[in-house]
């Protein structure tokens, strides 16, 4: 029978006052129960626009009718067979401005929790098969893939899976790019990550960390070891500072940087994070929220302030909402134009109130500024106002040529202007999302197969 409830079955979780202390999973999951629930929710439309919205396509309406049958080693099947990552698609991705943003059941109610059931079916298959994948006959040709993100992830996997050996090349000591160290564990458990690098693995893809590729190895170096094309997944991951912030002041970090030394060094972080009192994050998007409910968990006070209102803030909806129950003070139409400090070290921030005006090009209202300023004490300021692309692998190898954006240029194919050289991701579009990344990492496995295979 179905359900005709006009909203999703609620996601247990954690209750606020404890969950503001620890870095376990905030949200628990559902149940087999809760999942059959929710996926009789879906109409099965005839034209499924949810499809439409995910980046890459996944049969949606198929995998949630197997997942209201019951039948969840099916319904992972129908995922997986466009989604390489969807344990970690559905905690991350923003399923509101994708596959449940374009769901009919939205327009008179809540959508279907396409999000939730995704990540219950890759949970649920996850705990009940070891990682393993089927053997393939090797084609005897080598690819390198340079970074471990989503991109790099779903393109490795691909092409290993096509029968390349393959091998990807990981600047930090840790495997997963952004997965690892710009998402909380409290959002997405290292644990779910590690078993897509596992699966890798088990594929035949060779992993090696703290290997950055630039001048002192370079794409050059790659072609001549015998790598007959190569995939450029790196990221963006520069940070873009607004001006007047002094980055240089002990206590004001870039929000890579502070999230990186959350996740991967939480045993022995520097003492001005450990033990910093009030915190002040910068941002509306995911980094930001991401930021500040890391800082509350280390038992800072905190405040996030956004030069919008929340209403234009791209974080995701269900992040916002547990950055105000988590005891987290937001301060919309706030935007810091400079730092205090004493003896090189950071003791608070002047703000200026904004107003919203017209549209600019994002189609959001233009902040403006209205000349009153307030100032906020703090030891600890993050800054969570974008990314732009790093140069490492373009500026040291000839013949890769740039968009007018600074981003890698390539064709829809992944195919850049250097041949057997292909990208993709935020190397190539600047930051977007987990789905979008991965999406290009498995278009570029399709042209990288074809190049390789002179077609």
């Amino acid at each position: 029978m179905a359900n005709m409830s006009l909203k999703k079955n609620p996601m247990p979780s954690q209750e606020p006052d404890v969950r503001n202390k620890n870095f376990d999973e905030v949200a628990l999951g559902y149940t087999e129960e809760m999942a059959i629930d929710e996926a009789k929710r879906c109409l099965n439309c005839k034209n499924p626009k949810c499809v439409n919205g995910c980046p890459v396509n996944v049969h949606i309406p198929e995998f949630i009718a197997k997942v209201a049958e019951g039948k969840f080693d099916e319904a992972f099947g129908v995922i997986t067979s466009t989604n390489s990552l969807p344990a970690i698609c559905g905690r991350v991705c923003p399923q509101e401005n994708q596959c449940e943003g374009q769901c009919i059941r939205g327009i008179k109610g809540e959508p279907v929790g396409i999000g939730r059931l995704e990540r219950f079916v890759a949970d649920w298959y996850a705990a009940r098969h070891p990682v393993s994948a089927p053997q393939v006959e090797k084609k005897g040709k080598k690819v390198a893939v340079i970074g471990s993100g989503p991109a790099g992830i779903a393109c490795a996997g691909d092409l290993a899976a096509m029968g390349y050996d393959v091998t990807i090349f990981e600047k930090l000591t840790y495997a997963g790019g952004i997965l690892t160290y710009g998402i909380p564990q409290f959002v997405l458990p290292n644990s779910v990550v590690d078993r897509e690098i596992e699966t890798l693995k088990a594929r035949g893809v060779e992993i090696v960390t703290g290997t950055p590729i630039d001048k002192d190895k370079s794409v050059d170096d790659l072609f001549a070891a015998g790598y007959e094309a190569i995939f450029v997944g790196n990221g963006a991951d520069v940070p873009q500072p607004p001006r007047g912030l002094d980055t240089s002041l002990t206590g004001v970090w870039s929000a890579n940087d502070y999230l990186t030394q959350v996740n991967l060094h939480n045993d022995t972080l520097p003492a001005n994070i450990k033990d910093a009192k009030r915190v002040l994050v910068v941002g509306g998007g995911n980094v930001a929220v991401d930021a500040v409910r890391c800082a509350r968990r280390l038992g800072a006070e905190t405040i996030m302030v956004y030069r919008r209102t929340i209403a234009e803030a791209p974080a995701r909806r269900d992040e916002i909402a547990h950055t105000y129950e988590e005891d987290i003070e937001i301060r919309e139409l706030t935007n810091p134009v400079s730092c205090y400090s004493k003896d090189g070290v950071l003791t608070g921030v002047k703000c200026e109130k904004m107003v919203l005006g017209e549209p600019d090009e994002s189609g959001r209202r233009r902040p403006v500024g209205t000349g009153e300023y307030f100032d906020v004490d703090c030891d600890n300021l993050v800054i969570a106002t974008g990314t732009s692309y790093s140069d490492a692998v373009v500026d040291t190898t000839t013949g890769i040529d740039k968009d007018k954006w600074g981003g890698i240029a390539t064709d829809a194919s992944g195919k850049t202007s250097r041949p057997g050289v292909f990208a993709g991701g935020d190397a190539v579009t600047g930051p977007q999302t987990v789905v979008k990344a991965m999406g290009a990492g498995k278009q570029a496995a399709v042209s990288i197969d074809a190049y390789l295979s002179g077609r």
